[in-house]
Protein backbone atom coordinates (compact mmCIF):
# COMPACT_ATOMS: atom_id res chain seq x y z
CA UNK A 1 0.00 0.00 0.00
CA UNK A 2 2.65 2.27 0.93
CA UNK A 3 3.87 2.03 -2.95
CA UNK A 4 0.66 2.92 -4.25
CA UNK A 5 0.61 6.05 -2.57
CA UNK A 6 4.66 7.04 -3.00
CA UNK A 7 3.58 6.34 -7.05
CA UNK A 8 0.85 8.58 -6.93
CA UNK A 9 3.36 11.07 -4.94
CA UNK A 10 5.94 10.41 -7.99
CA UNK A 11 3.24 11.14 -10.57
CA UNK A 12 2.36 14.94 -9.04
CA UNK A 13 6.25 15.34 -8.75
CA UNK A 14 6.54 15.14 -12.46
CA UNK A 15 4.42 18.18 -13.35
CA UNK A 16 7.17 20.16 -11.66
CA UNK A 17 9.16 19.13 -15.05
CA UNK A 18 10.58 22.72 -16.40
CA UNK A 19 9.15 24.64 -13.72
CA UNK A 20 10.98 23.66 -10.59
CA UNK A 21 14.84 24.29 -11.80
CA UNK A 22 17.23 23.97 -10.22
CA UNK A 23 15.24 22.86 -7.16
CA UNK A 24 14.02 19.17 -6.71
CA UNK A 25 10.73 17.91 -8.13
CA UNK A 26 8.72 16.69 -5.41
CA UNK A 27 5.05 15.07 -4.60
CA UNK A 28 3.16 14.37 -1.88
CA UNK A 29 -0.01 12.80 -0.84
CA UNK A 30 -1.56 13.16 2.75
CA UNK A 31 -3.77 9.64 3.59
CA UNK A 32 -6.15 8.83 6.38
CA UNK A 33 -8.32 5.74 6.91
CA UNK A 34 -6.59 4.26 3.61
CA UNK A 35 -8.10 7.05 1.85
CA UNK A 36 -6.30 10.34 -0.21
CA UNK A 37 -7.35 13.57 1.31
CA UNK A 38 -4.60 15.81 -0.13
CA UNK A 39 -2.21 16.10 -2.44
CA UNK A 40 0.28 18.29 -4.11
CA UNK A 41 3.33 19.06 -5.91
CA UNK A 42 6.26 21.42 -6.10
CA UNK A 43 5.00 23.47 -8.83
CA UNK A 44 7.37 26.70 -9.52
CA UNK A 45 10.75 27.56 -8.42
CA UNK A 46 10.15 29.88 -5.39
CA UNK A 47 6.81 28.93 -4.85
CA UNK A 48 5.14 26.87 -2.16
CA UNK A 49 6.40 23.06 -1.54
CA UNK A 50 4.63 19.95 -2.20
CA UNK A 51 3.87 19.36 0.97
CA UNK A 52 2.43 23.09 2.36
CA UNK A 53 0.18 22.57 -1.33
CA UNK A 54 -0.47 18.91 -0.26
CA UNK A 55 -1.70 20.42 2.98
CA UNK A 56 -4.29 23.40 1.12
CA UNK A 57 -5.35 20.61 -1.01
CA UNK A 58 -6.70 18.77 2.06
CA UNK A 59 -7.92 21.88 3.74
CA UNK A 60 -9.97 22.72 0.69
CA UNK A 61 -11.46 19.71 -0.08
CA UNK A 62 -11.65 18.67 3.56
CA UNK A 63 -11.11 20.99 6.39
CA UNK A 64 -7.86 22.08 8.33
CA UNK A 65 -8.62 19.65 10.71
CA UNK A 66 -8.37 16.58 8.64
CA UNK A 67 -4.75 16.41 8.26
CA UNK A 68 -4.27 14.98 12.02
CA UNK A 69 -2.85 11.61 12.42
CA UNK A 70 -3.10 11.38 8.71
CA UNK A 71 -0.20 9.68 7.17
CA UNK A 72 1.80 12.12 4.53
CA UNK A 73 4.01 10.27 1.49
CA UNK A 74 6.60 12.85 0.01
CA UNK A 75 9.18 12.01 -2.61
CA UNK A 76 12.09 13.41 -1.19
CA UNK A 77 12.92 14.36 2.69
CA UNK A 78 11.06 17.35 3.61
CA UNK A 79 13.80 20.32 4.08
CA UNK A 80 14.59 21.41 7.42
CA UNK A 81 15.94 25.25 6.66
CA UNK A 82 14.58 28.86 5.93
CA UNK A 83 15.32 29.26 2.12
CA UNK A 84 12.30 30.88 -0.34
CA UNK A 85 10.03 29.51 1.88
CA UNK A 86 10.10 28.68 5.76
CA UNK A 87 10.80 24.35 6.10
CA UNK A 88 8.29 21.58 5.41
CA UNK A 89 9.70 19.77 8.39
CA UNK A 90 8.09 22.25 11.03
CA UNK A 91 4.65 22.49 9.09
CA UNK A 92 4.49 19.15 9.21
CA UNK A 93 4.75 19.09 12.89
CA UNK A 94 2.25 21.91 13.54
CA UNK A 95 -0.35 20.26 11.51
CA UNK A 96 -0.16 17.01 13.78
CA UNK A 97 0.84 14.68 10.92
CA UNK A 98 1.19 11.13 12.42
CA UNK A 99 3.74 9.75 10.29
CA UNK A 100 5.67 10.59 7.18
CA UNK A 101 7.19 7.64 4.34
CA UNK A 102 9.74 9.26 2.56
CA UNK A 103 11.49 7.95 -0.62
CA UNK A 104 14.75 9.48 -0.21
CA UNK A 105 16.73 11.51 1.81
CA UNK A 106 17.83 14.72 0.59
CA UNK A 107 21.53 15.31 -0.60
CA UNK A 108 21.28 19.02 -0.08
CA UNK A 109 23.97 19.28 2.41
CA UNK A 110 21.56 22.58 3.97
CA UNK A 111 19.21 19.30 4.71
CA UNK A 112 20.95 16.00 4.95
CA UNK A 113 18.54 14.23 6.92
CA UNK A 114 17.92 16.76 9.55
CA UNK A 115 14.60 16.96 7.93
CA UNK A 116 13.64 13.51 9.37
CA UNK A 117 15.58 14.01 12.87
CA UNK A 118 12.73 16.77 13.49
CA UNK A 119 10.37 14.64 12.51
CA UNK A 120 11.27 12.19 14.90
CA UNK A 121 12.40 14.18 17.83
CA UNK A 122 8.43 15.45 17.74
CA UNK A 123 7.79 11.96 18.34
CA UNK A 124 6.55 11.22 14.23
CA UNK A 125 7.12 8.05 13.02
CA UNK A 126 9.21 8.52 9.65
CA UNK A 127 10.00 5.59 7.30
CA UNK A 128 12.58 6.22 4.21
CA UNK A 129 13.30 3.83 1.14
CA UNK A 130 10.03 3.54 -0.18
CA UNK A 131 10.15 3.42 -3.91
CA UNK A 132 13.60 5.43 -3.56
CA UNK A 133 15.36 4.30 -6.85
CA UNK A 134 12.72 5.84 -8.59
CA UNK A 135 12.78 9.05 -6.73
CA UNK A 136 16.67 9.12 -7.21
CA UNK A 137 15.97 8.28 -10.84
CA UNK A 138 13.18 11.59 -11.30
CA UNK A 139 15.64 13.77 -9.38
CA UNK A 140 18.79 12.87 -10.95
CA UNK A 141 19.71 16.33 -12.22
CA UNK A 142 18.89 18.09 -8.50
CA UNK A 143 21.16 14.65 -7.61
CA UNK A 144 24.29 15.57 -9.40
CA UNK A 145 23.84 18.94 -9.28
CA UNK A 146 23.40 19.63 -5.22
CA UNK A 147 26.14 17.69 -4.32
CA UNK A 148 28.65 19.00 -7.14
CA UNK A 149 27.24 22.76 -8.48
CA UNK A 150 27.57 21.61 -11.65
CA UNK A 151 24.86 20.85 -14.76
CA UNK A 152 23.82 17.47 -15.16
CA UNK A 153 24.77 16.81 -18.94
CA UNK A 154 22.55 14.67 -21.08
CA UNK A 155 24.70 14.14 -24.39
CA UNK A 156 21.84 13.57 -27.09
CA UNK A 157 22.48 12.26 -30.84
CA UNK A 158 20.56 10.82 -33.49
CA UNK A 159 21.75 8.71 -36.80
CA UNK A 160 20.89 6.17 -39.13
CA UNK A 161 22.19 2.67 -39.11
CA UNK A 162 25.05 2.87 -40.33
CA UNK A 163 26.30 5.46 -37.77
CA UNK A 164 25.83 8.81 -40.09
CA UNK A 165 24.11 12.22 -38.60
CA UNK A 166 23.99 13.64 -42.03
CA UNK A 167 24.54 13.03 -45.53
CA UNK A 168 27.70 13.90 -47.14
CA UNK A 169 26.55 16.66 -48.64
CA UNK A 170 25.32 18.13 -44.75
CA UNK A 171 21.19 17.16 -45.59
CA UNK A 172 20.14 15.78 -41.68
CA UNK A 173 16.24 16.73 -42.56
CA UNK A 174 15.26 14.30 -41.14
CA UNK A 175 17.02 11.11 -39.65
CA UNK A 176 14.45 10.84 -37.10
CA UNK A 177 11.05 10.37 -37.07
CA UNK A 178 7.85 12.95 -35.76
CA UNK A 179 7.56 10.67 -32.13
CA UNK A 180 11.59 10.63 -31.68
CA UNK A 181 11.87 14.50 -32.21
CA UNK A 182 9.23 15.25 -30.08
CA UNK A 183 10.21 13.54 -27.18
CA UNK A 184 13.59 16.01 -27.34
CA UNK A 185 11.24 18.64 -26.99
CA UNK A 186 10.33 16.97 -23.97
CA UNK A 187 13.98 16.65 -22.69
CA UNK A 188 14.48 20.38 -23.86
CA UNK A 189 11.76 21.59 -21.45
CA UNK A 190 12.94 19.37 -18.23
CA UNK A 191 16.55 20.95 -18.34
CA UNK A 192 17.64 24.06 -17.74
CA UNK A 193 20.24 24.32 -21.24
CA UNK A 194 20.82 23.61 -24.60
CA UNK A 195 24.15 23.39 -25.82
CA UNK A 196 25.48 23.40 -29.67
CA UNK A 197 28.60 24.34 -31.27
CA UNK A 198 29.18 27.36 -33.78
CA UNK A 199 29.35 24.88 -36.67
CA UNK A 200 25.45 23.97 -36.10
CA UNK A 201 24.76 27.21 -35.50
CA UNK A 202 26.00 28.23 -39.40
CA UNK A 203 24.88 25.19 -41.22
CA UNK A 204 21.32 24.70 -39.63
CA UNK A 205 20.77 28.15 -37.85
CA UNK A 206 18.33 26.64 -35.32
CA UNK A 207 16.16 27.77 -32.54
CA UNK A 208 16.68 26.04 -29.88
CA UNK A 209 12.99 26.49 -28.21
CA UNK A 210 10.96 24.15 -26.71
CA UNK A 211 7.94 22.84 -28.95
CA UNK A 212 5.35 20.64 -27.42
CA UNK A 213 2.64 18.84 -29.03
CA UNK A 214 0.58 20.52 -26.92
CA UNK A 215 1.45 23.69 -26.10
CA UNK A 216 3.85 25.64 -23.95
CA UNK A 217 6.86 24.15 -22.32
CA UNK A 218 9.98 26.16 -21.04
CA UNK A 219 12.83 27.48 -23.18
CA UNK A 220 16.34 26.25 -22.07
CA UNK A 221 18.85 29.14 -22.48
CA UNK A 222 20.62 28.62 -25.60
CA UNK A 223 24.10 27.78 -24.97
CA UNK A 224 26.83 28.47 -28.10
CA UNK A 225 30.04 27.50 -28.56
CA UNK A 226 31.74 29.68 -30.57
CA UNK A 227 35.62 30.55 -30.02
CA UNK A 228 36.31 32.82 -32.66
CA UNK A 229 32.62 34.43 -31.95
CA UNK A 230 31.72 33.58 -35.48
CA UNK A 231 27.90 33.57 -34.71
CA UNK A 232 26.60 35.75 -37.51
CA UNK A 233 24.64 38.49 -36.20
CA UNK A 234 20.77 37.54 -37.68
CA UNK A 235 21.20 33.71 -36.29
CA UNK A 236 17.15 32.88 -35.18
CA UNK A 237 18.96 32.31 -31.59
CA UNK A 238 19.75 35.72 -31.56
CA UNK A 239 17.06 37.42 -32.44
CA UNK A 240 14.09 34.58 -31.16
CA UNK A 241 11.39 36.00 -28.82
CA UNK A 242 12.07 34.16 -25.74
CA UNK A 243 12.65 34.45 -21.63
CA UNK A 244 15.50 32.19 -21.63
CA UNK A 245 18.68 33.95 -22.49
CA UNK A 246 21.74 33.10 -25.03
CA UNK A 247 24.68 32.66 -24.11
CA UNK A 248 27.80 32.60 -26.36
CA UNK A 249 30.74 31.06 -25.02
CA UNK A 250 34.38 31.89 -26.51
CA UNK A 251 37.84 32.59 -25.81
CA UNK A 252 40.80 35.38 -26.52
CA UNK A 253 40.22 34.77 -29.93
CA UNK A 254 36.51 36.59 -30.11
CA UNK A 255 37.29 40.31 -31.40
CA UNK A 256 36.19 43.08 -29.10
CA UNK A 257 33.95 44.71 -31.25
CA UNK A 258 31.93 41.49 -32.38
CA UNK A 259 31.60 40.53 -28.33
CA UNK A 260 29.93 44.29 -28.27
CA UNK A 261 27.37 43.92 -31.24
CA UNK A 262 26.34 40.47 -29.26
CA UNK A 263 25.84 41.97 -26.37
CA UNK A 264 23.88 44.47 -28.03
CA UNK A 265 21.88 41.86 -29.34
CA UNK A 266 20.95 40.57 -25.39
CA UNK A 267 23.19 38.14 -25.44
CA UNK A 268 25.44 37.30 -22.49
CA UNK A 269 29.11 36.56 -22.86
CA UNK A 270 31.32 34.17 -21.28
CA UNK A 271 35.13 33.82 -21.88
CA UNK A 272 36.56 30.94 -20.74
CA UNK A 273 40.42 29.89 -21.29
CA UNK A 274 41.65 28.14 -24.54
CA UNK A 275 41.98 24.48 -24.20
CA UNK A 276 43.12 22.37 -27.75
CA UNK A 277 42.45 25.83 -29.62
CA UNK A 278 38.32 25.85 -28.53
CA UNK A 279 36.94 26.61 -25.19
CA UNK A 280 37.38 25.07 -21.68
CA UNK A 281 34.18 22.75 -21.32
CA UNK A 282 35.05 22.27 -17.59
CA UNK A 283 35.37 26.03 -16.63
CA UNK A 284 31.86 26.59 -18.75
CA UNK A 285 30.35 23.86 -16.38
CA UNK A 286 31.37 25.35 -13.39
CA UNK A 287 30.45 29.08 -14.88
CA UNK A 288 27.13 27.78 -15.68
CA UNK A 289 26.57 25.70 -12.61
CA UNK A 290 27.45 29.53 -10.83
CA UNK A 291 24.28 30.82 -12.62
CA UNK A 292 22.01 28.05 -10.96
CA UNK A 293 22.10 26.43 -14.93
CA UNK A 294 21.25 22.52 -13.29
CA UNK A 295 20.92 20.66 -16.29
CA UNK A 296 22.54 21.01 -19.90
CA UNK A 297 21.27 19.49 -22.64
CA UNK A 298 24.13 19.16 -25.62
CA UNK A 299 22.76 18.84 -29.33
CA UNK A 300 26.63 19.66 -30.63
CA UNK A 301 27.90 18.34 -34.00
CA UNK A 302 30.76 15.53 -33.69
CA UNK A 303 33.44 17.71 -33.13
CA UNK A 304 32.03 19.75 -29.70
CA UNK A 305 30.32 16.22 -28.57
CA UNK A 306 33.78 14.59 -29.05
CA UNK A 307 35.11 17.63 -27.07
CA UNK A 308 32.93 17.15 -24.12
CA UNK A 309 33.59 13.77 -23.64
CA UNK A 310 36.95 13.97 -23.47
CA UNK A 311 36.31 16.54 -20.66
CA UNK A 312 34.29 14.27 -19.14
CA UNK A 313 30.86 16.43 -18.22
CA UNK A 314 28.94 14.00 -20.45
CA UNK A 315 26.73 12.16 -17.89
CA UNK A 316 24.22 10.42 -19.65
CA UNK A 317 23.67 9.75 -23.45
CA UNK A 318 19.95 9.99 -25.98
CA UNK A 319 21.16 8.30 -28.48
CA UNK A 320 18.40 8.03 -31.60
CA UNK A 321 18.82 5.69 -34.72
CA UNK A 322 16.68 5.23 -37.60
CA UNK A 323 16.87 2.40 -39.75
CA UNK A 324 18.16 4.35 -42.71
CA UNK A 325 21.04 3.60 -44.67
CA UNK A 326 22.99 6.46 -46.68
CA UNK A 327 26.64 6.06 -46.38
CA UNK A 328 29.64 8.20 -47.73
CA UNK A 329 32.95 8.57 -46.42
CA UNK A 330 32.62 11.53 -46.15
CA UNK A 331 29.41 11.80 -44.10
CA UNK A 332 29.90 12.57 -40.36
CA UNK A 333 29.21 10.43 -37.50
CA UNK A 334 28.14 11.31 -34.26
CA UNK A 335 31.54 11.28 -32.79
CA UNK A 336 34.40 13.20 -33.80
CA UNK A 337 37.26 15.00 -32.69
CA UNK A 338 40.79 13.00 -33.02
CA UNK A 339 39.17 9.94 -31.76
CA UNK A 340 40.63 7.21 -29.25
CA UNK A 341 43.74 5.24 -30.73
CA UNK A 342 43.03 2.03 -28.36
CA UNK A 343 39.87 0.10 -27.63
CA UNK A 344 40.81 0.13 -23.95
CA UNK A 345 40.98 3.49 -23.81
CA UNK A 346 36.78 3.26 -25.30
CA UNK A 347 34.38 5.25 -22.94
CA UNK A 348 32.15 2.75 -21.42
CA UNK A 349 28.36 3.37 -20.87
CA UNK A 350 26.00 1.18 -18.20
CA UNK A 351 22.78 0.61 -17.34
CA UNK A 352 21.39 0.89 -21.05
CA UNK A 353 17.85 0.86 -21.66
CA UNK A 354 16.53 0.69 -24.96
CA UNK A 355 13.32 2.81 -26.23
CA UNK A 356 11.03 2.45 -29.16
CA UNK A 357 9.55 5.65 -30.95
CA UNK A 358 8.63 3.69 -34.44
CA UNK A 359 10.42 3.44 -36.21
CA UNK A 360 13.44 4.71 -34.48
CA UNK A 361 14.73 3.25 -31.38
CA UNK A 362 16.31 5.51 -28.73
CA UNK A 363 19.54 4.03 -26.47
CA UNK A 364 19.75 5.84 -23.01
CA UNK A 365 22.27 5.22 -21.17
CA UNK A 366 25.20 6.41 -18.43
CA UNK A 367 29.01 6.91 -18.47
CA UNK A 368 30.57 5.00 -16.81
CA UNK A 369 33.41 7.39 -14.33
CA UNK A 370 36.22 5.30 -13.44
CA UNK A 371 39.01 7.67 -12.50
Amino acid sequence: MESKYMQRALELAEKGVGFVNPNPLVGAVIVKNNKMIGEGFHAVYGGPHAEINAFKDAAFKNNAEAVKGATLYVTLEPCSHYGKTPPCAHAIVERGIGKVVVAMEDPNPEVAGRGIDILRQHGIEVVTGVLEQESRQQNEIFLKYITTNLPFCILKTAMTLDGKTATQSGDSKWITSEGARAYVHQVRHRVAGIMVGIGTIIQDDPLLNTRLEEGGGSDPIRIIADSHAKIPLESKVLNISSKAQTIIVTTEFAEKEKLKKLKDKGAEIIVTPLINKGVDLKYLMKKLGERKIDSVLLEGGSTLNYSALEARIIDKINIFIAPKLIGGREAKTPIGGVGKMLMKDAVSVKDINIRSFEPDMMIEGYLRREE
